[in-house]
């Protein structure tokens, strides 16, 4: 249900399954974006998982977000688990898609690896008893516990803000147990346990390991990926908070030059996720010439404020990630001149980045070789003209030319060809892999071993 068909989120939920011996479990599930603009995203929720599962298409095979997502499970070194999808489809072929896997290097059980793959379809429900049995199995393997009797702790997954209910952020339970009463913090931010929600958005008074919580009531903002424990009271929560010390995060996404120019920027995103991608998905679309500058970002809807902050730069543009523009803020910024975009599927929105840095990059004159001759005999010289021989080695050289005289391949002049001859006969060009005669106009005598280059000035946009 999600623009574009992609997951824009992490989101977390929790299924119960009952095994062939009739022993019911409870397994967790993060769901991060397949599309590689959400790295950051994916690393977070590799690093928080116990078991990753890598999925790849039946009709499609391994893509480039495969390979990405595969390699945050390698970085973060836990085990993983192959579920090829889409099996249901007219064009699904199980064993070539087990072939493509082997072709890039990740080798499941039966085709040279002990990475286990199970063969679903999402849609109808098949194999999913299997994969869930495989999940349960590996964690076995892998001897995952926890102890539920200590104070919980665990990760931010994600944190966004209600304008009804506040501050909220979806929370893993890495081990033990938050109860109700208590207060949890992370990093700099905390919140007293009042409300604590499950999956479902249910109430609840108590979660242990590995539950998904949703917890209201957060003094600010929590940062996505930030561990978090839980402390009795305020005041074990406010020492926390002065004992952690939080460092500066610049602004700036590139480090630029300073003849490069800048593309300001403000960003306002639905969720502290989503933020993060674009800015990591940001970071890769400067260059030497023009550098990203997020003159502010935040949380929610475009707000007026955002466009006060606006009016104080020049030619800044007001970029919004699955947020609403509030009505006060629309009207001032079409008074201001001031442009809003907003945009529902990330790689659209950096789309447009990209776009605007390739109009700012100036164009730069660059020296393109267009003919490169090799001089083989020096014949005679009449003060400043010299008769020689020679091939052209690559390209073609044409009568009139400036060119460039390299010897050794270190250039120590510039020379122009006044008359071109092939088999004694006048002509205005000489192709690659012909012999020639020339006429050079040159204080600098030319030798044999000598290359004359000759080469035209191009305008390219700077990178």
């Amino acid at each position: 249900k999600e623009a574009g068909g992609i997951t824009q989120h992490v989101s977390a939920y929790e299924v119960k399954h009952t095994n062939k011996e009739g022993l019911e479990s409870t397994i967790t599930f993060l769901d991060t974006p397949g599309h590689e603009a959400f790295t950051s995203i994916r690393v977070r929720g590799s690093e928080v998982a116990d078991i990753a599962v890598l999925v790849v298409s039946a009709e499609d095979g391994v893509k480039p977000q495969t390979l990405e997502a595969l390699k945050c499970i390698l970085k973060a070194e836990i085990p993983y688990i192959v579920v090829i999808n889409k099996i249901d489809k007219p064009s699904a072929d199980i064993e070539r898609t087990k072939q493509s896997l082997a072709e890039n290097e990740i080798y499941i059980e039966g085709y040279g690896g002990n990475v286990p793959a199970v063969p679903i379809s999402a849609k109808t429900g098949q194999g999913v008893p299997e994969l869930l049995d495989m999940m349960l199995l590996v964690a076995e393997m892998e001897g995952l516990t926890g102890d539920s009797n200590k104070n919980g702790e665990g990760a931010i997954i994600e944190s966004n803000l209600d304008m009804r209910k506040g501050i909220s952020a979806t929370l893993i339970i890495k081990d033990g147990t938050v109860k109700k009463g208590s207060f949890v913090v992370a990093e700099d931010s905390f919140a007293p346990v009042r409300i604590m929600e499950n999956f479902m958005g249910k109430s609840i008074d108590l979660a242990t390991f590995s539950s998904p919580i949703k917890i209201i009531g957060w003094n600010k903002l929590p940062r996505v990926g930030a561990m978090f424990e839980t402390v009795s009271n305020k005041k074990e929560a406010e020492e926390y908070i002065i004992n952690h010390k939080i460092k500066a995060k610049t602004k700036s996404i590139v480090n630029h030059k300073e003849d490069s120019v800048a593309l300001p920027i403000i960003i306002k995103a639905d969720r502290a996720g989503s933020l993060e991608a674009l800015e990591h998905d940001i970071a890769k679309l400067g260059n030497d010439k023009v550098f990203i500058e997020i003159a502010h970002s935040g949380i929610g809807s475009v707000s007026e404020n955002d466009v006060k902050i606006a009016a104080g730069n020049n030619n800044i543009t007001i970029l919004g990630f699955s947020v609403k523009i509030d009505s006060g803020a629309g009207n001032l910024a079409e008074r201001l001149g001031i442009e809003i975009k907003t945009f529902d599927i990330i790689y659209k929105l950096t789309e447009w980045i990209g776009d605007k840095v390739k109009e700012k990059t100036p164009e730069v004159e660059i020296e393109e070789t267009t003919g490169r001759a090799k001089i083989q005999k020096f014949f005679s010289r009449t003060k400043d003209k010299q008769i020689v021989g020679g091939k052209v080695a690559s390209g073609q050289i044409s009568v009139g030319e400036n060119v460039k005289i390299k010897r050794r391949e270190i250039e120590i002049g510039m020379v122009k060809i006044k008359e071109l001859q092939t088999q004694k006969v006048k002509t205005s060009e000489v192709a690659e892999g012909y012999e020639f005669g020339a006429m050079i106009e040159s204080k600098i005598e030319l030798a044999p071993g000598d290359f004359i280059e000759s080469f035209k000035i191009v305008k390219k946009t700077g990178v």
